[in-house]
Order: C-alpha cells, then sequence, then structure tokens
C-alpha cells in the first residue's frame, strides 16, 4: 500500500478530528510511522500526541495497539475516538465478562481500528496470541518513560513490553511520553528493543502556561485566594499527603468551592466518583497527591497549584503540563517553603537503595535551586531539559512580569550571618534557617528560651523584615557561597570560609529580590495574554448546551467540543453547516451529530442578542520545533555549526541569526557531543575552570547547566558550562 500524499493526511485530519493543520512535528511523525519505522516522539503535554498514532491507524490496514497506563481513562479516550466516528475499543478489568466477550468478538471480526489495554493486560497469559489473531499492525506506549527506571515515574510491568515486540517483531512500534532526559531516552529505545528509531523531540516550550512561585506562608487561605479569582474554572492542587488533600478540599467546599479530594487511600469507588466528577465539569477543583494525573485528557484545566514542594523538576513539569492542554492562557503556581524540602528528605531515611536515596536527594536539590533562582522560570525549566529559551523575558513568568530590583544587602548580611555565629557559640551547635529567622525578628518560643538565643546580642536586631524576608535572604546567602547548609536531613545552616571574610574585610553585597515599594503587587496571578476573545455570555451558553448533550451521552463535556471550539463559535457566530464546518475541532462527524444543536443555539441568541465584533488575531507564536537529524541535532543548530565551520566566531554567528550568543554556544556544544565536530576543550576552559565545574558536577550531575551555575556562584558561564558538559558526554575524545 503506497504512503499517502500530504494532500490525503490533511484531508484525514479535517475529516475525522476537525482540524485543517498539524501540529509541529505531527505530520513527520506519521509519515514516519507509516513508512513502518520505529518512532519516538518526545512531545509536550497538548502539543497532540494521540493524533500521531490514531490518524495513522485510520489510514493502514490491521489494528493499531495502544499501551496505555491507566484503565481509568481509557473509556473517556475511547469515547472521544467514536465521537469522531472511529471505531475503538478498551479491553480492561472493568468490563463485565459480556462486555468482555463481546468485544473480544468485535477484535475477532476486525471491526475496530484502535485497541487501549494496559501493560498488565498485554502480558497476561495468552493476550499476546489474540493480538496475533486480531492482525495488530502498529503498536502505541503512551507514557513510554514509565519504562525506564531513570524516569521519575517508572512501572515494572512497562519494562516487561519487550515480551511483546518478541513476539511481533515486523511491528512498528511509537513510544510517546511529554517527558524524557537523554538518558531516558536511550533506556526506553533499549528497554523497548526498538529498531533504528525516528527520534522526534519537540520544545519543551510552553508558551500557553504562565509560571509564579510564591513563598509559602499560609497555604490553605493562599490558594483559596487563587482559585475564588477563578471561579467556575477548573484546576488541579497537587499536594504531597492524603490528609492534606482531604483537609485543603474540605476547607475549599466551606467555602463554597466545589472540590474533593483524591489520593490512593480512598476506596476505588470514591476515586472514580471524583475523578469523573471532574472530568464532567461538575466539580471545578481536585486536590490531590500525585496519584491523580497520568493520561488526563481534560483539556480546560485552567491553573494547577503545588501547595507543596514536588519531589524532582521533572514531576513539576509534567504536572503543570496538565494545564491548558487546549492550548488557552492558563496559570502555574507553586507555593515554596524549604520546610517541604525538610519532609521529604526524612522519607529518604527509610530507603534501603543508597543509589536510589542519592539520585531522589539529588533531584530535590534541584527542585529548590529552581525555586530559589532569581533567573526567569521558563528559561530555568527549559534549561534543565537541555533547551535554551531564546528570548531573555519569556513575559510569561512571576520573575519576568515583576522584575527583581538590586538593593545593597550589605547590613542585612551581616546581621544575619553574625546571628550564625552567635547561635553557634551559645548552644553548640547550628539550628534551622527558620530558627535563624525568629531569633532575628525576637520570637519568643520555647526553643529560643530552652537554649538562651534570647540573650545573645543579635536577638531581636531585625525586626524591621519578616521572617519569610530573612529566610529568603539566608538562601540567598547560601548560593553567594557566603553560608553552607549541612548535608543531613536537618539542613542546618553555618556561616562558611568565605562568609567569615565578607564580615571581616567588611565587603559590600548587592542581591536582587522582589520590589518592596508600597502597591508592589503580591498576587500570586499572572497575567494572560492570547485567549481566543469572543461573545463571553454566548459561551457560556455553549457550555451548558455542551454540559446538557454529555450528560445525556454519558461522556464527558470535552468529548463533545473543548472549550477552544466553543470560543470560535462565540467569536464567529457560524450560521451555516459550512461555517460550522470551518471552525476547529469540527470535522464531518461532528457536524452532522452537533451541527443542528449548536447552530439552532447560535440562531436563537441572534434573535435577541447583538453580534459582537473583535479584533483580528494573530495566533500565539509557537516555538520553532527542534527537529533531529539522525545524530540528534536540530536543525537550527546545524545552520550554527556551518557558520562555525566557515570560519565565525560565537559573537558573529549570534549577530548574523538575530539570536543570543548562549543559545549558539549550546548549538555548537551539542556539535561537539554528537561528534560532528572536532574541537578540543582548551579552546572553551581553562584547567582550573575544568577542575572547578568537575568538582561540582560530581555532587551536582550536568543534567543541568543552570542548577551548575548556582553550585558554582555563577562565576563560571553558561557558555563554557554548555561546552564542558558536551565533553564530558562526548562518547570518545578526539586523538
Amino acid at each position: 500500500m503506497p504512503p499517502p500524499t500530504t494532500a490525503a493526511l490533511h484531508e484525514a485530519l479535517k475529516d475525522n478530528f476537525g482540524y485543517d493543520s498539524f501540529r509541529p512535528l505531527q505530520e513527520e511523525i506519521i509519515t514516519a510511522l507509516l513508512a513502518n519505522r520505529d518512532v519516538v516522539a518526545i512531545l509536550p503535554t497538548g502539543a497532540g500526541k494521540s493524533i500521531c498514532f490514531q490518524l495513522p491507524a485510520l489510514l493502514r490496514e490491521g489494528l493499531t495497539l495502544v499501551i496505555s497506563p491507566l484503565i481509568a481513562l481509557m473509556k473517556d479516550q475511547v469515547d472521544a475516538l467514536q465521537s469522531n466516528g472511529i471505531a475503538a475499543t478498551f479491553l480492561n478489568s472493568s468490563l463485565s465478562f459480556e462486555d468482555r466477550q463481546m468485544r473480544t468478538s468485535g477484535l475477532d471480526e476486525g471491526r475496530y481500528r484502535l485497541l487501549y489495554a494496559a501493560p498488565e493486560r498485554i502480558l497476561s497469559p495468552g493476550f499476546i496470541d489474540s493480538l496475533k489473531r486480531w492482525n495488530v499492525s502498529a503498536v502505541a506506549v503512551d507514557e513510554a518513560h514509565c519504562v525506564s527506571e531513570w524516569g521519575h515515574d517508572f512501572r515494572p510491568e512497562y519494562g516487561q513490553l519487550s515480551a511483546l515486540r518478541s513476539a511481533i517483531p515486523e511491528v512498528p512500534f511509537i513510544a510517546l511520553t511529554a517527558t524524557a532526559t537523554e538518558q531516558v531516552q536511550d533506556d526506553l529505545i533499549a528497554k523497548l528493543d526498538l529498531k533504528d528509531p525516528a527520534l522526534f523531540n519537540a520544545s519543551f516550550n510552553r508558551p500557553n502556561l504562565s509560571y509564579t512561585i510564591i513563598p509559602k506562608e499560609k497555604p490553605v487561605r493562599q490558594v483559596y485566594e487563587f482559585v475564588s479569582e477563578r471561579k467556575g474554572e477548573a484546576g488541579i492542587v497537587y499536594l504531597q499527603s492524603r490528609k492534606s488533600t482531604e483537609t485543603l478540599a474540605a476547607a475549599l467546599q466551606a467555602e463554597g468551592i466545589l472540590a474533593r479530594p483524591y489520593h490512593a487511600g480512598l476506596e476505588p469507588e470514591v476515586r472514580a466518583a471524583a475523578q469523573d466528577a471532574f472530568l464532567r465539569d461538575e466539580v471545578n477543583i481536585i486536590c490531590a497527591t500525585v496519584a491523580f494525573g497520568m493520561g488526563i485528557d481534560k483539556p480546560n484545566v485552567r491553573y494547577v497549584i503545588h501547595s507543596d514542594l514536588p519531589k524532582n523538576i521533572e514531576s513539576y513539569y509534567q504536572e503543570t503540563g496538565r494545564a491548558g492542554r487546549d492550548g488557552l492562557p492558563s496559570d502555574c503556581l507553586l507555593l515554596f517553603s524549604k520546610g517541604d524540602l525538610m519532609r521529604n528528605l526524612k522519607f529518604l531515611d527509610e530507603m534501603t537503595d543508597q543509589r536510589a536515596s542519592a539520585t531522589a536527594r539529588r533531584q530535590m536539590n534541584q527542585m529548590v535551586a529552581y525555586a530559589e533562582s532569581p533567573l526567569c522560570r521558563r528559561v530555568e525549566l527549559l534549561g534543565y531539559f537541555g533547551e535554551t529559551h531564546e528570548e531573555e523575558n519569556c513575559g510569561g513568568c512571576d520573575i519576568c512580569l515583576e522584575p527583581r530590583e538590586d538593593w545593597n544587602a550589605t547590613v542585612e548580611a551581616q546581621k544575619f550571618l553574625s546571628c550564625l555565629i552567635r547561635i553557634q557559640q551559645k548552644s553548640g551547635f547550628c539550628l534551622g534557617m527558620n530558627h535563624v529567622a525568629q531569633v532575628l525578628t525576637g520570637a519568643n518560643t520555647e526553643k529560643i528560651r530552652k537554649w538562651g538565643h534570647n540573650t545573645i546580642t543579635t536577638y531581636g536586631i531585625g525586626t524591621d523584615h519578616t521572617r519569610q524576608e530573612w529566610t529568603e535572604l539566608g538562601s540567598q546567602l547560601v548560593q553567594q557561597r557566603l553560608a553552607a547548609l549541612s548535608n543531613d536531613n536537618f539542613q542546618t545552616v553555618s556561616i562558611s570560609e568565605a562568609g567569615q571574610t565578607f564580615l571581616k574585610n567588611r565587603e559590600t553585597l548587592t542581591l536582587r529580590r522582589r520590589p518592596r515599594a508600597e502597591g508592589a503587587k503580591t498576587s500570586a496571578s499572572v497575567a494572560r495574554s492570547g485567549s481566543v476573545a469572543c461573545d463571553e455570555a454566548l459561551f457560556n451558553q455553549l457550555r451548558e448546551v455542551r454540559k446538557r448533550i454529555a450528560d445525556a451521552r454519558s461522556v464527558p463535556p470535552y468529548v463533545i467540543f473543548g472549550d477552544l471550539t466553543l470560543r470560535h463559535i462565540a467569536r464567529r457566530y457560524p450560521e451555516s453547516d459550512a461555517d460550522f464546518l470551518a471552525l476547529p475541532g469540527v470535522g464531518s462527524k461532528k457536524l452532522a451529530d452537533l451541527g443542528v444543536d449548536f447552530l439552532a443555539e447560535v440562531k436563537a441568541w441572534l434573535a435577541s442578542n447583538p453580534k459582537q465584533t473583535f479584533a483580528d488575531e494573530k495566533p500565539a507564536p509557537r516555538t520553532k520545533p527542534k527537529m533531529k537529524n539522525e545524530n540528534g541535532v536540530s536543525g537550527t543548530a546545524l545552520e550554527s555549526l556551518e557558520l562555525f565551520k566557515s570560519g565565525l566566531d560565537l559573537a558573529a554567528i549570534a549577530a548574523k541569526r538575530n539570536l543570543t550568543r548562549g543559545t549558539i554556544s549550546s548549538h555548537i556544544a551539542k556539535a561537539v557531543e554528537t561528534g560532528l565536530i572536532e574541537l578540543s576543550r582548551e579552546e572553551f576552559l581553562t584547567a582550573e575552570e575544568d577542575t572547578r565545574i568537575q568538582k561540582a558536577a560530581d555532587k551536582h550531575g550536568f543534567e543541568s547547566v543552570g542548577v551548575l551555575h548556582n553550585a558554582l556562584n555563577k562565576e563560571i558561564s553558561y557558555e563554557k558550562l554548555h561546552f564542558f558538559r558536551a565533553f564530558a558526554k562526548r562518547k570518545s575524545e578526539p586523538s
């Protein structure tokens, strides 16, 4: 069967899914899969991973098997396909014997194009033999990072899927995930036994998400204030403990907010009911542990709050990625407290696997470094995944929208460091950051009285600042290497040699902080931009129509239409079938099935309401996808490499391409790492710099140059760090 033409792919996309154009990399991935190649696709949440295997399933003979980790969501995924007229089914333990028999018969007769199943079922006795009988022609492994022990959500049953590959070696596999470091990518390729896979790695950037981090003070009150500004919008609040999910949900319910708890300790039917109510827009907020969320298809989650500190950056990225899957502006809020780190570290004491404990400890410290960094949240987040953000101001985080001010912190630093010395002299040991802040602000606690810290000269000398401001200053002094945290779980703070020199020489210190001027912005909100302007009253009316239809069909509202489609209806006021079919998210099946109801609603609305007009929209700029060659180097990096080979230096290339020098250095470093060009370390690093970076990398790893930059007191440039990492990861040094 010849591969479909580009025109045929676009026609199938519009007819079956209602979209006029592919998102970045979708068409290339689909083409590779239809050419029977194995594929690894790393696309951020909301980038349209599902279409990458669903559309090929409609264009080839046989059955496409989709391996999904959560049986609870298979029904909604299949419902969404069936609403588009696509023959799909699932097999899992939620079905009755009669239902399983009926679906098995349909599979025997070749009535389905897609089958969803969990890895446990794939590995059950006799199931692989059934797959051979059902003519499986492609396998999609969703949430593929679960295959790798290096991933943040490893699942042993995923690691056994090589048995499936052995049974059907000629069938192409596509592995899809939103988060995978290069180490995880290599591991999943090996574990799934993928043969020369085509690699597609899109930008990790989610332009529609805003990122905000604020000090955690009164978390219940802070969450309430945030969600009360977003009445009627769907959101997820992540917490670490089961009890805290129930406490917060109860507090929100007491204020009249529709919220439910969700954690692994609830009865299965209670969890299922909470999730179902959330998916069906009957509950606005889920207060959940990390047990909730993988595979959630709800596109209109408008915010994700982390009330407690995530355990690693990959989890944070994936969990925030559950907001704004429809591409509309959404918010990500993190309440940050060093106390959360302390609690997380205590859990590591119970781990018997020292290697796993060390990895978890390193990941937690990376998360703290991200939260405490004064740099753009997006730059830091993308930097962790090895991607350089080309704009210095992202326009979508609290750092960029509320720029920090420089301030002379000399006196405050002297007070803090002197307090560390006096505490240790008085009690003979060091204490934590919060205790130091309490001493400085003159608190009257039992511990202060017990250890006599109310009698030292620094007691109460910092009442002109809040405790939170003192702990933030303490964290910055640690970053500046003037103070040091202990490596144990108590995280006590002491003055360093550099700090002693600072006091002795009466040096000056300039730091950055949030503006303290009166009226300065303190809200957790970040300005949203890029939403689809529309007739808001009509939009709300259309939501009611959608909910009524969804309830009658026992499916979540987003299966009918997403918010993006409703907003375009309320903007364009379609009056004919042709108008309706031109809307994003409307294909021929949706037109035939739902066009009458929604066109009638628009007509009735216009009978008593005037049309509103809106300025022409310019689509939000998308980050250029990093399409890779066979060496894993993006096209834009190859362009920089060619200019470098022609004799231009980094500064000249940056000027010619209108990019930052840091971006160009990351391009050339990638070429070094993959062996596309042979350069020596001495061209970029002195021996002293190389030794210093190596020591920091031994302690912190070199996955994130941002973490290394902070660990080295920001004394070694990102450019040099990019090249150090490239030489370290290069398979062999040039002779």
